[in-house]
C-alpha cells in the first residue's frame, strides 16, 4: 500500500490554515509531513519533487510531478481577481491545478456554493467533486461569556482584500456616530486600515485585534450587536460560521452565495453589495435593536469532515 503525503505548509492564522490545522490534526489514516519549505502555491513549488505515493494537500496548489495528488479547491475567488493579477491565476489554475485535479479524477472543495463552481469551472463529469463541509471549534457556542465592551460594537474578521468588501462597512458608519467595531485581520494590514480609519474620521470608534486565540475571539463574537461580511465573493466564509456558533447575528450581502448558504435566516441580507445605505440602516439596526440567535445543530463538525478526507485519501491511495 502506498504512502500518503501531507503538505503541512498550509498551517497558518487564516482561513485555508485554519482548514489545514483541523482537518490534518483529525486524518485517520497514517500519514506524513512533505517538509517543503517555501509558500505552496508558489510556481516554484509546483516544480518540486515529491516521493513516491498520494499527496494531499489542504489547499488548492498542485505538483507536476506527484505520482497522485488530491487537493482541496476552497473556491475559485483568484480567478475573479481584477486584470492584470488575474492573469497569473489563469496562469497557474490552468497549467497547474487543472490537470491535477483531472489526473485525480477527484477533488475536495467546502461548499455547495464551490462544488457548482468548480464544476463549471473543470467542465468535466468524470472529475468527483466532493464537498466535504468545514466544522467550527469546539471554543464557538452560545455559552461563551461576552466580551465586555462600554458600547454595542461590530465584529469583522478576515483581511482588507477588494473581494472582502469592507469599506462600504466603514463608510456606512460614518453615517451611524454611534457605531463602533472591533476588527481582527492580520497585523500586516493593520497600518493600511488605521489610514482607512483616519480618512473617514474613525479612528476612535475601531479597534484592531491581532494574535487572539480561539477562546478570546468566541467572546469578541459573542459580545458584539452583529459580525459583518460584506464579502462579493467567498467559498464558504468560516467567520459567519463562528459568529452564528456564539449566536451572534451577521450583516451580509445576498448575492455572496455562499455566506447565504451558511447564515441563512440567522442574520440580515443586504439586497446590494455597494449600497451605503442599506448598509448604514442594517448598522444602524444592529446597534439599536441587538438579538441573539439559535447556533446549528450538529450540522458543522471537524471530525466528520476530517472523516470524509480519509476515506477519500484511503480510497484513493491503493
Amino acid at each position: 500500500m502506498t504512502d500518503i503525503w501531507v503538505d503541512t505548509r498550509w498551517e497558518g492564522l487564516h482561513g485555508i490554515g485554519r482548514y489545514a490545522r483541523e482537518v490534518c490534526s483529525r486524518l485517520t489514516v497514517p500519514w506524513s509531513s512533505l517538509d517543503l519549505d517555501g509558500a505552496p502555491a508558489s510556481p516554484a513549488s509546483a516544480l518540486a519533487q515529491v516521493p513516491p505515493g498520494l499527496v494531499y494537500s489542504p489547499g488548492y496548489n498542485g505538483f507536476r510531478h506527484a505520482e497522485r495528488q488530491v487537493l482541496t479547491l476552497h473556491d475559485l475567488i483568484h480567478l475573479e481577481t481584477p486584470w492584470p493579477s488575474r492573469a497569473k491565476y489563469l496562469a497557474y489554475y490552468n497549467i497547474v491545478v487543472k490537470p491535477v485535479v483531472k489526473r485525480a479524477g477527484v477533488v475536495i472543495t467546502v461548499s455547495e456554493t464551490s462544488r457548482k463552481a468548480i464544476a463549471t469551472w473543470l467542465q468535466d463529469p468524470s472529475v468527483e467533486i466532493i464537498n466535504a463541509g468545514l466544522g467550527s471549534s469546539p471554543a464557538f457556542h452560545a455559552d461563551v461569556p461576552p466580551a465586555e465592551s462600554a458600547d454595542p460594537y461590530l465584529m469583522y474578521v478576515g483581511n482588507l482584500r477588494a473581494h472582502k468588501n469592507v469599506s462600504v462597512v466603514l463608510d456606512a458608519m460614518v453615517h451611524v456616530p454611534s457605531s463602533h467595531m472591533r476588527m481582527l485581520i492580520p497585523l500586516s494590514e493593520h497600518d493600511d486600515a488605521r489610514r482607512m480609519f483616519a480618512a473617514r474620521g474613525l479612528s476612535d470608534r475601531v479597534d484592531l485585534l491581532a494574535g487572539v486565540s480561539d477562546d478570546d475571539l468566541a467572546t469578541h463574537y459573542r459580545g458584539a450587536a452583529a459580525t459583518v461580511m460584506p464579502s462579493t465573493l467567498e467559498g464558504f466564509g468560516l467567520p459567519a460560521l463562528e459568529s452564528i456558533m456564539t449566536g451572534t447575528p451577521v450583516l451580509y450581502w445576498r448575492g455572496c452565495s455562499a455566506v447565504a448558504e451558511t447564515v441563512g435566516s440567522r442574520g440580515q441580507a443586504i439586497d446590494d453589495a455597494n449600497d451605503g445605505e442599506e448598509w448604514r440602516d442594517a448598522v444602524e439596526d444592529a446597534l439599536t435593536s441587538p438579538h441573539r440567535v439559535s447556533s446549528p445543530m450538529n450540522t458543522y463538525d471537524w471530525a466528520k469532515t476530517a472523516a470524509t478526507v480519509s476515506d477519500l485519501l484511503a480510497r484513493h491511495r491503493v
